[in-house]
């Protein structure tokens, strides 16, 4: 029988761990440029946390394979979003970011982000090999939901549909002083802050960007479409409000 020392190292183990890792990042990086303007080999080491040279030796590779990149080092890369890939699986850390965020929009997301996020699990699960599944079936993190009210759930859908419609949303605001105003906003997002959402919207009575706690929200309407206007768009909003953090 062959003897080995305590401290003798296996390396086909260690090897085939290392081709894990590296054909999970070969899959993120053509993930990564997929349908994307040119990305640079600096960003991908960055998202990745490789050196520049792993990723360069990374795409050629992906090239000499068969994946469409264009693009060249030193000027970036590009996938077209048509390109034809094999299915891809997930890490365990992928999956345990995706579940935690599926239960926490479970609970407080809404009814549409909740069957929205249970769908997309499901899908998920179907797809993965058994022992992956198990891997989301065991995840530890958890969402009660025995703390949150209907009412305010039903406001963030009905939030949600007046981004997605651009429609006007009409409610009763108590700011934190105590006073109360009537509102009508043209919502353009909403922000979860852990136990709390805000929308971002252009408000008509103040005319100029503000951001409402939903839980601040009563009587909560739909109303008609607002319009396309350039100076009161999501990015317009998201520009002021890093300024303001400046």
């Amino acid at each position: 029988m062959r003897r080995y020392h305590r401290d003798t190292v296996f390396l086909p183990s260690r090897l085939a761990f290392t081709m894990t890792r590296r054909a999970d990042r070969l899959f993120q990086i053509a993930e990564l440029l997929r349908g994307r303007r040119l990305t640079t080999a600096q960003q991908l080491a960055e998202w990745l946390h490789v050196s520049l040279r792993t990723v360069y030796r990374d795409v050629r590779d992906l090239q000499l394979s068969g994946v469409p990149i264009e693009g060249e080092a030193g000027i970036g890369y590009r996938l077209n979003r048509n390109a034809s890939l094999p299915p891809l699986t997930f890490t365990a850390d992928e999956l345990a970011a995706l579940a935690a965020g599926a239960r926490m929009l479970e609970t407080w997301g809404g009814a549409g982000f909740a069957s929205g996020a249970r769908g997309a699990l499901a899908k998920i699960a179907s797809a993965m090999p058994a022992d992956r599944r198990a891997t989301l079936d065991r995840l530890p993190i958890y969402a009660p939901s025995f703390h949150i009210k209907p009412e305010f759930s039903a406001k963030v859908d009905l939030l949600h549909q007046a981004i997605d419609g651009r429609r006007v949303a009409r409610f009763a605001y108590q700011d934190r002083d105590g006073a109360q105003t009537e509102r009508r906003v043209w919502p353009l997002g909403l922000a979860y802050w852990g136990a709390r959402w805000t929308t971002g919207a252009w408000c008509e009575l103040r005319n100029d960007f503000r951001n409402f706690d939903i839980d601040r929200m009563r009587d909560v309407e739909l109303q008609e479409p607002f319009p396309d206007i350039e100076g009161r768009r999501l990015a317009d909003f998201l520009r002021v409000v890093r300024a303001k953090q400046r």
